[in-house]
């Protein structure tokens, strides 16, 4: 990366995302055996709707944070988040209440509803009209979210089996580390000048000085927006239910009526991790390869490839859960085919990040509302991959997700045409003074290795 801030915000992403992944990883572990601790029986469903609570809270104070990033500054706004999850994490170490647990996702997913928005405002700000530079950062910054949260997953089953209740407490002392980074290792970077007019979103003046929903609405109602949306929804929901659901389908305690099934339930926390840790090696490394090809590939070529190695991960899968008595080798291919896919799979997410960041340019002084909806598309894609999924499992076990994930994989396909036709960079690049303060701010005065000059096409 090309300066100090932006790695001091990816790492800081990291940390923060590591949390997360870890308190989910651990609630898993601890719901799957609530009973043991004195809680009750929790269900597929009953787990989705508690799991949901997270996102629900980060798609309703999404906006609410983005708009507010772009009036106090995102170098403030991103360090609210750890203080939510630093509670969170030590309420629900406390509790064995659903409802009490269903609060405490709440306020961790206030964590990511404060924090993403600014953070993703930072480096649309940082990297505009250097569409290089936007493809490697946006590409990192997923690498830094998907190894977070993966990594927070794998450490999770260990930590559990050894800390139990107590890996909460210690999961703290990371959302401190978090704020640490954004409140000392960040520099704020400056608005554009006052007299300087972007382009309006549609007939509306835009003056980011004072909070205005009507702001928000006018920027969800801009057409690229809604074309991107279906699939970025989609593609969320997919993944959102493989790190969930799936996990825990596999250490559940096998159920009859799914013996036919190989992944239903039996698995330890540990190796759970470890096919965690498999994937998620796979996954970052697609990110890193698809996130260098934004200058070879459109967006849109990108997500269309990644939508159809999930198709083949999915594929692959079904052939695995089904597997008993194959050849060895034939597993092997089977095995083989599911990592291609899921390397594949990998390079939509930082392409449709990359072409909501490309939005911004439409209007620049409210770069904070815009990647609020990185949130609002995770957070409707969380929600509803986690109850037509839950829903899934519990009629036809991991064949269930199976099917949810492949007429999810298809909704996403669906818009890629429309959303092709209209893929272009809009906006203006700001105005010279703004792209030197801005240079000053990360660091590269001269701007050489950080160029925010027009991208070539």
């Amino acid at each position: 990366m090309p300066n100090r801030s932006l790695v001091a915000v990816l790492f800081g992403t990291f940390t923060l995302r590591f949390s997360t992944g870890l308190t989910g990883g651990l609630l898993l572990y601890y719901l799957a055996d609530l009973p043991k601790h004195g809680g009750s029986e929790v269900g597929s469903f009953a787990f989705g709707l508690i799991i949901a609570t997270y996102y629900v809270a980060e798609l309703v104070l999404s906006p609410i944070f983005g708009i507010l990033s772009d009036r106090l500054g995102a170098h403030r706004l991103m360090q609210w988040g750890p203080v939510f999850g630093f509670a969170a994490v030590i309420a629900t170490a406390l509790t064995t209440d659903l409802w009490l647990l269903g609060g405490t996702r709440l306020a961790e997913g206030a964590a990511a509803g404060a924090s993403i928005p600014s953070i993703l405002g930072y480096i649309a700000l940082a990297t505009s009209r250097d569409e290089g530079l936007r493809g490697r950062t946006v590409a990192r910054f997923e690498a830094a979210t998907l190894a977070g949260l993966g990594i927070g997953l794998v450490v999770a089953g260990p930590a559990w089996e050894v800390l139990a209740r107590w890996a909460f407490i210690g999961n703290a002392g990371i959302y401190a580390i978090s704020f640490a980074i954004y409140r000392w290792g960040v520099a704020e970077l400056p608005l554009p000048p006052k007299d300087f007019e972007p382009v309006p979103v549609h007939s509306g003046e835009l003056h980011p000085r004072r909070f205005d929903l009507a702001r928000y609405r006018r920027v969800m109602s801009s057409p690229a927006v809604w074309l991107l949306a279906p699939t970025w929804i989609a593609l969320n929901a997919v993944v959102g239910s493989w790190t969930t659901q799936s996990v825990f389908q596999l250490v559940r305690e096998p159920s009859a009526r799914f013996e036919d099934q190989l992944l239903m339930g039996g698995f330890s926390p540990t190796q759970v991790s470890l096919g965690l840790g498999v994937a998620l090696l796979l996954f970052f490394a697609g990110l890193i390869f698809w996130g260098g090809r934004f200058k070879r590939f459109r967006r849109t070529t990108i997500i269309a490839f990644g939508d159809l190695g999930g198709l083949l991960m999915i594929g692959a899968i079904f052939g695995l859960n089904h597997s008993q008595g194959w050849p060895l080798p034939v597993v092997g291919l089977v095995v083989l085919a599911m990592g291609a896919g899921l390397f594949v799979l990998a390079g939509a997410t930082p392409a449709a990040l990359g072409l909501l960041a490309d939005i911004t340019e439409t209007h620049p002084e409210d770069r904070g509302a815009v990647m609020g909806l990185y949130s609002v598309f995770l957070a409707v894609g969380q929600i509803s991959g986690n109850l037509v999924s839950g829903g899934a499992a519990e009629w036809l076990g991991i064949d269930g997700l199976l099917a949810a994930s492949l007429g999810l994989l298809i909704v996403a396909l669906l818009p890629v045409r429309a959303l092709r036709a209209s893929e272009h960079l809009v906006g203006a690049a700001a105005p010279h003074d703004t792209q030197e303060l801005i240079r000053d701010a990360l660091g590269h005065p001269d701007g050489t290795e950080a160029s925010l000059g027009p991208p070539a096409r």
